[in-house]
């Protein structure tokens, strides 16, 4: 019998949206649970320690924090996404950090209540991306030919990317071409389309009209 797999999930959360991918990459069969974060339900803290998402119920084990969930999914389903090599799969791993931060970035952003704030987050997202320009390939992909698993780990950061530059130019690609072709070779994925719901642009600008503030203003218009 096969272990039933549920990915606990806030539908806006690009760190759910990670997991997502790595389970549609890999055709792993799991369900979505979506909770409120701001009502969860009561199992919620039992379960999330950080009373974070995402989550993964597998049998009776649950696991929390998106790359632990990325890199058990990694190891039990193959093919596996990570280099072999190991110091290879430890800078992969390391470049992942990097786009945590930026994910961290990207949110203060989009949700900034000053222009100070919109700009001091610009310029932390712009420094990032220049480091990460000169670790990407000449593409498609982060390393080259083969989709990778930190190509997942990044693939949220340029899906809500993709949306705010249409709402409100930001010119984050200026001086990153190759970030950029990355981006576009994502963006490009059947996958991602599916890893959220279908109402995912909509409602993450609602979500962004509802902050106030400044960045709310560029984007809610």
């Amino acid at each position: 019998m096969q272990t039933r797999i549920e990915l606990v999930s806030f539908d806006l959360c690009p760190y759910v949206q990670r997991a997502v991918l790595a389970l549609l990459e890999k055709g792993v069969e799991h369900t979505v649970t979506y909770i409120d974060l701001d009502q969860p339900p009561e199992w919620f803290a039992r379960r999330s320690p950080l009373r974070k998402v995402p989550l993964l119920n597998i049998g009776d084990t649950t696991l929390f924090e998106s790359g632990v969930i990325l890199e058990y999914l990694d190891e039990a389903y193959p093919p596996a996404l990570h280099p072999q090599d190991l110091l290879s799969k430890a800078h992969h791993r390391a470049w992942m950090e990097v786009g945590s931060e930026l994910l961290g970035d990207q949110y203060r952003l989009m949700t900034a209540a000053a222009e100070s704030d919109f700009e001091q987050a610009c310029c932390a997202i712009e420094i990032k991306l220049e480091r990460l320009e000169q670790q990407v390939s000449k593409g498609p992909y982060f390393s080259g030919d083969e989709l990778r698993l930190i190509d997942l780990a990044y693939a949220p950061l340029f899906h809500r990317f993709e949306l705010l530059e249409a709402w409100h130019a930001l010119g984050v690609y200026e001086h990153v071409p190759r970030v950029r072709a990355w981006h576009n070779a994502l963006l490009e994925r059947e996958s991602l389309g599916r890893s959220v719901k279908a109402d995912f642009a909509q409602r993450l600008r609602e979500y962004l009209t509802a902050q106030g503030g400044y960045a709310a203003r560029l984007f809610g218009n």
